[in-house]
């Protein structure tokens, strides 16, 4: 629901858009389960690398595996985010849910492997050779053991979130209901977990 915007707000220099959606009082093996289902249900999001000369660069990709807060991806040792990787393993990757406008964002470093990683065969699934083609010559198939296939590791070190408590119509109500009478949007919770819950996350399983 809507809230009003304080002159304690506007003195302190807060954003309310942030401070009347922040939640720090909700257990944290809570907040992995919510943020865990809002990306298992999108599947693929925006993978962000840095080039050098360009600065940050996206691209969509596929989630092959989600390990507790950090992920897996299958992809083309030959695409130009390896080249971005060779010198800044850092990264982000982001979802958004079209359907609420939930979404999270992830920062983090990233590891490559080669194309004989045990993992590969693991996660590998019908489709991803769509995105690799066949050459015929029995090599380089698109499949586990083609040498094109190279596995990406994200490690998460610091993750937010927005998850919405309304549905996509609900949210636009209350956007133009807070855009005609001067107050500020409550759509949803904002969320932040740092590389201290991720490290706790990843020791108890979560």
């Amino acid at each position: 629901m809507v809230k009003p915007l304080t002159q304690d707000e506007v003195d302190s220099k807060i954003d309310p858009s942030v401070s009347k959606q922040w939640d720090e009082d909700t257990p944290k093996d809570e907040q992995f389960k919510d943020l865990y289902k809002i990306v298992d249900g999108l599947k693929g999001g925006l993978l962000t690398t840095i080039r050098p000369g360009v600065g940050p660069t996206s691209r969509a990709m596929a989630v092959a595996k989600r390990v507790g807060p950090d992920f897996l991806f299958l992809a083309n040792k030959h695409s130009e985010k390896f080249d971005d990787l060779k010198n800044d393993k850092t990264a982000q990757l982001t979802f958004q849910n079209s359907s609420d406008m939930s979404w999270v964002s992830i920062s983090g470093e990233v590891t490559t492997t080669s194309h004989d990683d045990p993992r590969i065969p693991q996660i590998y699934s019908k489709g991803v050779n769509a995105w690799f083609g066949d050459l015929g010559d029995g090599v380089h198939t698109g499949m586990p053991e083609d040498p094109r296939m190279t596995l990406i590791e994200l490690k998460a070190n610091y993750i937010t979130y927005w998850k919405s408590t309304s549905t996509f119509p609900g949210f636009i109500k209350e956007v133009a209901q807070a855009s005609m009478t001067g107050q500020v949007a409550d759509t949803g919770i904002n969320r932040r977990l740092t590389s201290k819950d991720i490290e706790a996350a990843r020791y108890s399983g979560q």
